[in-house]
Order: C-alpha cells, then structure tokens, then sequence
C-alpha cells in the first residue's frame, strides 16, 4: 500500500477531489496547510504598509491506495492540478505498513 501526499493551490482542490472520486477513489484527507518552495512568497501592500507573506496557503491532500493504483493516482493528481505555473506543488508518494479501520477491525487493503 501506499499513501500518496499533495500539496496543490487551493483552487484546484474541487477539480482534484472530482478527479479522485471518478477514478474510484472512496476517501481523502484535506488539510489546510502554509508553506513556500520556490515561489518564495510575495509582497503585500496593506493598509499601506507593505509586508512580505512568506508561507503562502496550499491545500494538502493524503490518499491511501494499493501499490497498484500509485502511480495512476499521482498521474491524476499531477495532471488536475497543474495550472503550468510556479507554485502548482508537490506529490510525494511513501510506503504504507498497515492500514487498520476503528470500526471494523479490517486490516491492510480491506481497510482502504
């Protein structure tokens, strides 16, 4: 199994989320997350004063699949949410060592 992590621009996340689910994916964790890469943050000007924003707003998306499905998923994932711009994000895909459902009990890839 793994778990495939994604840190997209907020105003992809409706079009990711429709992606994942036409493509059989039955849940996701979101997280509203701050954060910069090469962007580097921007300068506002605010009341004004101008002042540098340095962690910009992203949305994380964590999915759990079988080994399978990864890389299909990353490529969704990748191919929704790229505007084509700096910023557009990161996926990164890690092992998973077991999945347990509270309710159920069910283990490993039933649990997913």
């Amino acid at each position: 199994m793994k778990m495939i992590a994604a840190v997209i621009k907020p105003f992809k996340l409706d079009d990711v989320k429709k992606a994942l689910t036409d493509a059989g994916v039955q849940g996701m964790t979101v997280t509203e997350v701050k954060g910069f890469g090469r962007q580097k943050g921007h300068v506002e000007l605010y009341r004004g004063t101008t002042y540098e924003v340095n962690f910009l707003p992203k949305i994380k998306i964590e999915v759990a699949v079988s080994d399978e499905k990864a890389e299909e998923i990353a490529r969704i994932i990748s191919e929704t949410a790229r505007t084509g711009e700096i910023g557009d994000g990161k996926i990164f895909i890690y092992p998973v060592e077991n999945i347990i459902r509270i309710r159920t009990g069910e283990k490993g890839e039933d649990a997913i």
